[in-house]
């Protein structure tokens, strides 16, 4: 699949697009576009715009690419930008199987194949992270650099008590309801709302705008096979818990950016990629839940930006490669 093919899908529209989210940064839509992408297997919205080597941008449950549009700007000034709704989310399609990391991190090599990148960066929230976490283990010679945020990852973190405290609780209690069959569709399905709303209140020490929080709600809301989805990452994770079991005996050599608010996970995302990873730099956002993108863009700009240079810059990473995926031949 190369770019070219791409370019007989339809245009994205709706609310989920480009075209018609609500109150994007000033020009931004003119520089991002949404975009079909068909991978062979499905076919993904991904939004793009940019110039410089190839970064990816995963979101996790239960938003959207919506959620780096703050920071899409800024890194557009230095990088091909991609930010993808993965299958289940927003405009990609909603398969009923494929959720599992493995698979999600297949998804996103091919859609980068797709897009012409053999090698580019990722950053990876929440589930994103458990996917840039798969992606980095099962495809090494894909990623430069990894930066992640405000998750533990099953099978690799260490699992937490079923009687823990009401600070845990809070935090942890929608994975087992996530995880069950059907039952959870028909006591969310019309109080959409009251489900993701309280998600946002209670994980955010920033709240997030209205808006922003809306067009999440809706998201799910106004599609069933969407809210259906939107459980699916967790009802895998039977699956994501032994691949992972079995990633840890192949530790990460990539550097590794952990980013956690210090009102949700804080330092415990940099213990968590320790445990995987040789190389890796860890930074607690202050007065920042577990949205940092939206809580404190600018902070986690410029985490990023500092930690992404090397990779803008062409300066070779641990295997031997430059930004553009070519050899290093200077030691040759």
């Amino acid at each position: 699949m190369t770019l070219s093919s791409t370019t007989s899908l339809p245009a994205p529209e709706g609310p989920g697009s480009v075209s018609g989210a609500p109150k994007l940064p000033a020009g931004f839509a003119e520089t991002f576009t949404s975009r079909y992408i068909d991978t062979g297997e499905l076919r993904l919205h991904a939004v793009t715009g940019g110039e410089g080597p190839a970064l990816l941008l995963l979101a996790g449950w239960p938003q959207t690419w919506y959620a780096w549009r703050l920071l899409m700007p800024a890194l557009a000034r230095d990088f091909q930008v991609v930010a993808v709704d993965p299958r289940g989310v927003g405009l990609s399609d909603k398969p009923r199987d494929g959720y599992d990391t493995g698979t999600l991190a297949r998804d996103m090599v091919a859609l980068m194949d797709a897009l012409g990148h053999e090698r580019f960066a990722m950053v990876g929230h929440d589930v994103g992270m458990w996917t840039g976490y798969a992606l980095a283990a099962d495809h090494p010679g894909r990623l430069d650099r990894l930066a992640v945020a405000e998750a533990a990852i099953p099978g690799l973190s260490p699992t937490p008590p079923l009687f823990g405290s009401d600070a845990a609780n809070d935090r942890l209690w929608h994975f087992a309801f996530n995880r069950l069959a059907g039952v959870n569709e028909e006591l969310v399905s019309g109080r959409e709302q009251l489900y993701f709303g309280r998600q946002f209140a209670t994980k955010a020490a920033r709240p997030l705008p209205d808006y922003a929080v809306q067009h999440y709600i809706d998201t799910l809301a106004d599609d069933a096979e969407a809210l259906r989805a939107s459980f699916e990452f967790y009802r895998a994770l039977d699956a994501t818990i032994a691949q992972n079991e079995e990633r840890k005996s192949r530790r990460l050599s990539l550097p590794v950016l952990a980013i956690g608010g210090a009102e949700n996970q804080g330092a415990g995302v940099g213990a968590t990629m320790r445990l995987a990873a040789d190389d890796v730099e860890s930074l607690v956002l202050p007065d920042c839940g577990h949205y940092p993108a939206e809580e404190a863009p600018e902070a986690m700009l410029s985490a990023l930006t500092a930690f992404l240079a090397p990779y803008r810059d062409g300066r070779t990473s641990p295997d031997g490669r430059t930004a553009d995926g070519t050899a290093d031949r200077t030691d040759a």
